[in-house]
């Protein structure tokens, strides 16, 4: 039997709330723990989401052990580990998967696995990996839904990125730090979970220079060991609970954040009259009245992340006037609208952009999580709307927000699970 959730909204929000690890870095250190040599590798502040059991799954295939000593803290061990064909169906579950095709390249210069999973957003570009590996050496072969990847030698080389993608910046790194040589990559990503794995890969005995900018150069060495890590905030969790205190907050603080990873959503919820409190690690909202409209362009970071663009169009909703949003990283990342129409919301959808005119008066409806943060702007619709709202689909929820149940519960939320 799969679960729904279901929301009684109209409750208003009070107290503190902690962010977790974050998601889109945690993804990326798990498989690149592997790089390390005979060792064991603690990684602290692991959020309790979805992904991080599908890639749990992935390192058991790979003979990889992984225990958790007390909560949030990973321990992967990869004395024995093999490098085996990944065929299970935890590849296809998240896109993520895609990073032990950089790690187990870079380690045994051969790597076989499933075509990645994970949300559609529309295209998502997955050449710009494989042209980096192809750089560095490799040979890819696609068959029968499975990637080959196999090298003689991974000799590094000058790589630029057609577009600043996350996961191709993360990916080649994995690949290039056991590599012979300097690789450079240029128009490289600079998202902060990018100078997370960095650091990590540094603490390992990696060379890795540059992340944060545009340029990054590694030195490749011959070998990695076992560090303790502590993974950064989830910027995208505190700014989807900040857009949720900006809905509905009488006096609500998020603690456990990097503010200046979220100056792009803070200056725009500000511009539009949110009563927003910054401190050195935690934002305090208070009850927010007579939001005003405001326009929105995605962009790579540090701008406007694509990730809180859903999320904001149901705070939107609310804001007095017509405020535009325009997608310029994943065009077709809309689906949510539908079912904000269905609640009662006012929304045009065009080619790539959205316009949302409101205020509208929300109310209950049954409704999808069309994908991971699509289920987050359903969760902050259901808290705002007259009812209660049904929730389907919500897998993509749990892929990415830990625990959401109870901390939106511990503020004064009414949300439950039940089976359908």
């Amino acid at each position: 039997m799969k679960e729904i959730i279901k929301i009684e909204g109209g409750h208003r929000l009070t107290g503190e709330v902690s962010i977790s690890g974050a998601k889109n870095a945690t993804v990326a250190l798990i498989p690149a723990a592997i790089l390390a040599s005979d060792s064991v590798v603690d990684i602290y502040g692991v959020p309790d989401i979805s992904d991080v059991e599908s890639l749990s799954t992935l390192l058991e295939e790979l003979n990889v052990s992984v225990t958790s000593p007390s909560s949030f803290h990973f321990q992967i061990d990869t004395n024995g580990m093999e490098n085996i064909v990944l065929d299970h169906e935890a590849v296809t579950k998240l896109r993520a998967s895609y990073y032990f095709m950089g790690s187990l390249l870079g380690k045994y210069k051969y790597v076989k696995m499933q075509m990645p999973g994970g949300c559609y957003l529309g295209p998502r570009p997955f050449d710009l990996h494989l042209k980096g590996f192809e750089a560095l050496g490799a040979a890819i072969t696609y068959s029968e839904g499975f990637y080959e990847i196999k090298a003689d030698r991974l000799l590094g080389a000058k790589i630029y990125l057609d577009f600043q993608s996350v996961g191709a910046t993360i990916n080649i790194m994995l690949a290039a730090v056991l590599a012979e040589g300097k690789t450079i990559i240029e128009n490289a990503a600079k998202e902060p979970e990018i100078i997370d794995v960095a650091n990590f890969l540094n603490n390992m005995g990696a060379n890795v220079r540059g992340a944060g900018t545009n340029e990054i150069t590694i030195e490749g060495v011959e070998k990695l060991h076992g560090h303790p890590h502590e993974i950064i905030p989830d910027r995208i969790e505190a700014g989807t609970y900040i857009i949720m205190a900006a809905a509905l907050a009488d006096d609500v603080t998020i603690k456990n954040i990097i503010p200046q990873h979220l100056e792009a959503l803070t200056s725009k919820l500000i511009e539009m009259g949110v009563d927003i409190e910054i401190g050195a690690d935690y934002a305090r909202i208070r009850t927010s009245k007579d939001l005003k409209a405001v326009d929105i362009t995605t962009q790579t970071y540090p701008g406007f992340a694509t990730d809180l663009q859903q999320p904001l169009t149901t705070l939107l909703t609310q804001a007095v006037g017509a405020s535009t949003i325009k997608e310029t990283i994943y065009g077709e990342r809309f689906k949510h609208c539908e079912h904000l129409r269905r609640m009662g919301a006012e929304i045009e959808v065009g080619s790539s952009r959205a316009t949302i005119t409101g205020p509208s008066k929300l109310f209950a409806s049954k409704v999808e999580a069309t994908d991971l943060r699509g289920g987050a702007s359903m969760v902050i619709a259901a808290l705002l709307a007259d009812g209660v709202t049904e929730i389907d689909e919500i897998y993509h929820i749990d892929r990415g927000y830990d625990k959401i149940d109870e901390k939106l519960n511990s503020l004064g939320a009414k949300m439950w699970r039940e089976e359908k």
